[in-house]
């Protein structure tokens, strides 16, 4: 016998028998056929073109029960020329097979030849053809007081339809509280009702218990939709006792979109009509609402909204109109995406395609049987998200994904809102697309989502592609990311859900700039040979009595390990910048050693005014103040208590395209400000020192050597203070400028190069040290 568990499943698959097309049967089919013991067949029928891509349950016939069977769900798709393709997956047991039939599709027919596999649908149709069945404990109420009704004692036999009290009623088909129908478990179906067109579906029944609205999923039934708006059913008995179908009374009360009030729009009140349209549909409180009826709505949403843009009145829309219509379009859209959730044990899925909007909404539930689940496509995207994972951080163990993808929403929001630093041109490379969580509670993300877009424009090379979110007023790009990309789809990564698109900048300067890169290489590679010097200076050398090197030191190392981290990032960007963790946490590390080289800087400041307060009340010699070691906690601790501060509160800010610090939603200050502060103080404490000095001129002997050395060390720490502090400021000023961008790389790459010049070069006793270490080395 056949097992199609061990074939390896890839893709699509079309189905031929000796040569003919042939197509999975819509109905039971009877154990031992095709060559295994259970033949798969498609019991919910096969698609129309205009459905687009569909999932189906595969059912096997056992134990007279048509899907006592059940295997995972396959992917359908109908296609022109009256033939159907499969995305099969492997079935759930063995043995068993998917079965082909190369007969025409037709439910209703008849005819019945030797070669034919499956059993039909009965002749005589069940919309004329059922039993009344009208029995009040059946509606949905509250607990019984006598003893529990259940439906597995009756004798059920062909097609019911339910009255109460003589009331037109069908079974419940979202979950039903238990204790309800005169019983102590009641039952309802998941999936939903059919519509007319859709003929004779078959459904799940589920029991609600301890929590769980399928705690107990009983035999699937038959359902069909009837002309006169009533549902009929082929009613088996329950799986387990104490159950019972419950009933609920039709909504009278289901909200109707005003298509009257639409049709009577002209190209003077598409506006108004537009906003009306968008004001009923953000006031229906339904939970669930058909498939049609949303299908319905969207597309006269969307219609409306293109006629608004075709109208003749489109000048006077300005941009914040735009924004403001897409808003309200994709709130409505996720809004009516939400109805289309039911409960579900497992899982199950709805798609749909209309002009406007592709969309596949997808659920599971507390007994899932998927180790992930599949990837979620539409026709010019895809999307991979853990959504067991976040159904394993919701209390009821369940949760949906909506994943919409339209066609002409760029229309609205439009790739102009992508405010980028540098004047460019920008263009929409894919469709816009949304994903959501509806009717989850926790929608914390466990990993970033991917999504797959298809570029809808040629996409040059050479030009500029980022992953945006749109955010209120504008596209942006915080939490998105590009993984690869090639001339036909770009792969993105986003920490979390919104609507999304893919936006190609085309006038962008190279992203390389070879002279700029060589210039910056040969700068920092001087800087960090004079940084290192000035270290080996600093700690070999011997200084006069009471100077103190503890922040020059402090300087040199924060300011080295800074440039050189800087310098080995910058050479293998094209590696670090697919990781994005690794770039964000060398963004950190950059922040910390830039920031820690100021504090030091102020930490010199301090101990030079304190030096020059000592001398002005006529101190013989300098006091230590601060010991090395409670400066050195002084020195790191503020760069690191900034630094976590920063992350903690904008987390995402970490990870730009050159990993240092993004300039969006201006987290750049999170290093500008405190460096802003600390210019401002050392700019104070200098104008102090100015006085003091002046002031004890007048006092002491200007050729007292402690004078002679304060002022001196006065001149080179502001010497440092201008050297280290006005390439930042020149940063502030740079716009974007080829030649300031220059002037800030050369003094900011140098800054080793000038405290070796200052402290080092121009200290005549190390002057004298050098001399004498050459000589000795000349002697040897």
């Amino acid at each position: 016998m056949k097992c199609d568990q061990h074939v390896t499943w890839s893709g699509w698959y079309r189905l031929f028998i000796n040569g003919v097309s042939a197509h999975i049967p819509e109905t039971c089919i009877t154990t031992y056929s095709c060559g295994t013991a259970t033949a798969l067949g498609l019991p919910d029928g096969h698609p129309r073109i205009e459905d687009g891509v569909v999932t189906r349950d595969a059912c096997a016939l056992w134990n007279d029960f048509c899907c006592f069977v059940r295997s995972f769900p396959i992917k359908v798709k109908a296609c022109p020329g009256n033939y159907f393709v499969y995305e099969l997956v492997s079935p759930t047991i063995c043995y068993a097979a998917y079965c082909a039939d190369v007969s025409t599709i037709n439910p209703s027919s008849t005819a019945v030849t030797p070669a034919t596999i499956f059993t039909v649908y009965p002749s005589v149709d069940p919309c004329y053809n059922y039993t009344v069945l009208d029995e009040p404990w059946r509606a949905n109420s509250s607990r019984p007081s006598n003893s529990y009704k259940l439906d597995k004692s009756v004798s059920w036999s062909g097609w019911y339809r339910l009255f109460i009290n003589g009331v037109s009623t069908q079974i419940a088909d979202t979950c039903v509280e238990i204790y309800s129908c005169g019983t102590a478990i009641p039952l309802w179906i998941r999936g939903g009702h059919p519509t007319v067109e859709d003929g004779i579906v078959t459904r799940d029944v589920c029991g609600h218990w301890d929590n769980y609205c399928c705690y107990y999923g009983s035999y699937s039934i038959k359902v069909k939709a009837c002309p006169g708006n009533y549902h009929v059913y082929e009613l088996v008995r329950p799986a387990v006792n104490d159950a019972v179908y419950c009933a609920v009374r039709r909504e009278t009360s289901t909200p109707v979109i005003n298509m009257t009030q639409q049709e009577r729009c002209n190209s003077q009140t598409f506006g108004g009509c537009f906003q009306n349209l968008l004001e009923q549909i953000e006031n229906i409180t339904a939970q669930d609402l058909p498939l049609d009826t949303v299908k319905n709505i969207l597309n006269m949403a969307f219609n409306t909204s293109e006629k608004i843009l075709e109208s003749s009145s489109l000048s006077s829309v300005n941009q914040t109109e735009l924004a403001s219509y897409g808003n309200r379009l994709l709130k409505a859209s996720e809004k009516l995406m939400s109805t289309l959730v039911k409960p579900v044990d497992t899982s199950d899925s709805v798609s749909f395609i209309i002009a406007a909007v592709d969309i596949e909404v997808f659920m599971i539930g507390p007994h899932v049987t998927l180790e992930k689940i599949p990837r979620l496509d539409t026709t010019n995207s895809s999307i991979d998200i853990d959504l067991i994972g976040i159904a394993k951080n919701n209390n009821e163990r369940s949760a949906a994904v909506a994943f919409m993808s339209y066609n002409m929403m760029e229309n609205l929001l439009k790739p102009g809102f992508f405010n980028t630093p540098k004047d460019t041109i920008k263009t929409m490379m894919s469709t816009v697309i949304s994903a959501t969580l509806p009717k989850t509670t926790n929608t914390t993300l466990t990993k970033p989502v991917n999504f797959t877009l298809k570029h809808i424009r040629e996409f040059d090379p050479n030009n500029s592609l980022s992953c945006v979110y749109w955010n209120i007023s504008e596209w942006i790009v915080d939490g998105c990311s590009v993984l690869k990309s090639n001339s036909s789809h770009t792969v993105c990564s986003c920490d979390h859900l919104s609507t999304f698109a893919l936006i190609m900048q085309t006038s962008r300067p190279p992203e390389n700039d070879s002279l700029m890169e060589l210039l910056d290489l040969v700068c920092v590679s001087v800087g960090l040979v004079f940084f290192t010097l000035a270290l080996l200076t600093f700690a070999l050398c011997q200084w006069s009595p009471g100077v103190n090197n503890v922040a020059r030191i402090n300087i040199c190392i924060s300011l080295l390990l800074a440039h050189l981290l800087f310098l080995l990032t910058q050479q293998f960007l094209s590696l670090i910048r697919p990781l994005q963790v690794l770039c964000a946490v060398i963004s950190g590390l950059l922040h910390f050693l830039f920031l820690s080289g100021f504090v030091w800087m102020f930490i010199e400041a301090v101990l030079l005014f304190i030096c020059v307060k000592n001398l002005s009340q006529i101190s013989s010699r300098k006091r230590e103040v601060l010991s090395s070691g409670f400066l050195c906690v002084i020195g790191y601790l503020v760069a690191l208590v900034v630094v976590c501060v920063s992350v903690s509160l904008v987390p995402e800010g970490y990870g730009s395209e050159q990993c240092w610090i993004k300039v969006e939603k201006g987290f750049i200050w999170s290093f500008l400000g405190p460096v802003c502060v600390i210019l401002a103080l050392n700019m104070i404490l200098f104008m102090k020192i100015v006085i003091s000095l002046i002031s004890a001129l007048n006092t002491l002997n200007a050729e007292v050597s402690q004078m002679k050395q304060t002022k001196i060390m006065a001149f080179k720490t502001l010497a440092q203070f201008v050297v280290l502090g006005c390439s930042w400021i020149l940063f502030f000023s740079t716009n974007g400028s080829k030649g300031l961008e220059i002037v800030f790389l050369i003094l900011n790459s140098q800054q080793g190069t000038f405290i070796f010049v200052i402290y080092c070069l121009l200290n005549n006793e190390i002057r004298q040290q050098y001399r004498r270490c050459f000589r000795c080395r000349k002697e040897h």
